[in-house]
């Protein structure tokens, strides 16, 4: 299991954003079938949510870099059963690793504050290093680059830069110049090993393949 504790980075400054980061994760992951639960406020600025599967995990970590400004600490294992009502009711390692994970976090002098905390130490590195790669691409994409990601992967679009570039009123080289300003080949190519090394950072996960979806069109 994967547990994500996100604590937000300045909030003296810049006021409670928790709602605004809930109301992202709510509406990428809502629906998801590896969102065992949800997120919610634990205390102060900080947020909480259990996984079950390593996709709805990065989903969740990617939706948080996106929104931007929080310490992300990823932790790895397994979790006292029964489950709680909800994510602050519940305990296990996995929530102990997060804990570990978002205060090193904080630290960070990575583009991305996130770490990865687990069973197998060098596993959780490994996902950690690779997490922060991918998660410094997304940190650095404009507003202009997610707008043209968000056309080519929506669930009703159609998956031709052609058909998103009609979507967006531009034209099929201009949107195919935003595209590579925000790194999205890179992002499409590397998300399946981010999730393979998600999977793997818990080694007594029993994940279906077939959930794992890197690519798949629900990622915005």
């Amino acid at each position: 299991m994967w547990v994500l504790t996100i604590d937000q980075e300045s909030s003296t400054r810049l006021g409670d954003r928790v709602p605004e980061l809930l109301d992202a994760l709510g509406g990428r992951l809502d629906d998801h079938p590896g969102l065992a639960l949800p997120f919610e406020r634990t205390v102060g600025d900080e947020v909480q949510g259990l996984l079950s599967s390593p996709d709805a995990a990065w989903l969740a970590i990617r939706e948080t870099v996106r929104t931007g400004g929080w310490s992300i600490g990823v932790g790895v294992g397994g979790v006292d059963r029964p489950l709680g009502r909800s994510a602050r009711a519940s305990t296990g390692a996995a929530f102990l690793h997060a804990r570990e994970a978002v205060e090193r976090a904080k630290s960070a002098t990575s583009a991305v504050a996130l770490a990865v905390e687990g069973p197998d130490p060098d596993r959780a590195r490994h996902a950690e290093v690779v997490l922060r790669l991918v998660g410094a691409l997304l940190a650095d994409r404009s507003p202009a680059g997610w707008e043209a990601v968000d056309a080519l992967t929506s669930d009703d679009a159609s998956s031709t830069q052609r058909e998103a570039a009609r979507r967006l009123g531009i034209s099929p080289s201009a949107l195919s110049q935003r595209l590579r300003a925000a790194h999205w080949s890179e992002e499409a190519s590397a998300t399946e090993l981010v999730v393979h090394h998600l999977r793997a950072s818990d080694p007594t996960a029993t994940v279906d393949p077939d959930q794992d979806s890197p690519t798949d069109r629900s990622t915005r």
